[in-house]
């Protein structure tokens, strides 16, 4: 066993998306998330003399023990960890590469967490079940969240899509579409704590009209299911449009999301929407065909969208990711 711990271990994740349902989805309406199984995150272990315990990451490098608070899910978490282990004092440096933009409705944090969990369970030759992954990720979630759905862990821990329905069902979904989707970088921080905060007073102050928002959105859910099973292209680009006129209602949008909606309308999408908390971050565009989504990513990028990536919907083993270079002037 000693030997076993002196090599590296790591352990891999990945980016997912809300495909249809944030916001409602707090409110007990379904939400389907799509994983990017090319976007990743790995979490590297390498062991060090007993309590040197080491973070390094772009976004905080130094002892675990010195980590900032916004990282008191993780530190909280592999505390949790080396005490089910029983060794609370092992030295390690636990590197984590994750290509994940933060605060972009892409799951970053769970994707982090899921890597490290799989990560220390390679360490200490744990074999752990979906299930069990899944409850040691929620501790750190919420740290991090307060209150998490537990669909972004779900996903960056699946290579399928989720259907969540919260507190009473998760399970993956068949997906057979024939048609692409192209995930864009707003290059704006998501502002999801604002986000869910303006719901929750419209909530309080607008009662009818938000709760028929809040429904609607999840009658769109169920609708969006059938039409992903059922190769109804047009008929989801429809929902997707309608889904963004209720988030939009919500106050969950922002001028650039609309406008960079609109922009992806008029070149090529079918529906477009944003994706995550909102006031910023990621929006998604559904496309009929690869020549169509590239064209799309270029005008995109010429107006200002920082970085694209395309997921075909016929096979999710499939993911092209393109990097983004010079911005056009």
């Amino acid at each position: 066993m000693e030997e076993k711990n002196t090599v590296l271990a790591s352990g891999k994740s990945h980016a997912k998306i809300i495909l249809i349902g944030e916001h409602s989805v707090v409110y007990g309406q379904p939400a389907i998330a799509l994983p990017l199984s090319a976007v990743t995150v790995t979490a590297t272990l390498k062991p060090l003399p007993a309590n040197n315990q080491l973070i390094k990451s772009s976004y905080y490098d130094g002892p675990l023990t010195t980590a900032p608070q916004s990282m008191l899910g993780i530190t909280n978490l592999i505390k949790f960890l080396l005490a089910k282990a029983n060794q609370p004092q092992l030295g390690f440096c636990l590197e984590i590469n994750s290509q994940l933009p933060a605060e972009r409705g892409m799951g970053s944090s769970a994707a982090v967490t899921i890597a490290i969990i799989r990560a220390f369970a390679a360490y200490f030759a744990w074999n752990l079940s979906r299930p069990q992954l899944l409850k040691l990720a929620q501790l750190a979630e919420k740290e991090t969240h307060k209150n998490p759905s537990g669909l972004d862990a779900a996903t960056s821990a699946s290579l399928k899509p989720i259907w969540l329905i919260r507190n009473q069902e998760m399970y993956p979904l068949k997906i057979a579409l024939d048609a692409y989707l192209l995930i864009a970088d707003s290059g704006i921080k998501g502002q999801t704590k604002q986000a869910v905060s303006l719901v929750k007073e419209k909530l309080v102050n607008d009662s009818s009209s938000t709760q028929g928002q809040i429904q609607a959105l999840g009658s769109l859910a169920h609708l969006a299911r059938k039409q992903l099973a059922h190769n109804d292209v047009l008929g989801l680009g429809q929902t997707f449009n309608q889904a963004q006129s209720h988030l939009q209602a919500l106050g969950v949008s922002s001028k650039e999301l609309d406008n960079f909606i609109s922009l992806s309308l008029n070149n090529g999408a079918l529906g477009a929407k944003l994706t995550g908390g909102g006031r910023g971050g990621c929006f998604i565009c559904l496309v009929k065909d690869q020549a169509t989504a590239q064209n799309l990513a270029t005008v995109l990028k010429e107006h200002g969208v920082t970085q694209t990536w395309l997921q075909p919907l016929t096979n999710l083993e499939e993911f092209s990711n393109e990097e983004n270079g010079p911005r056009p002037h």
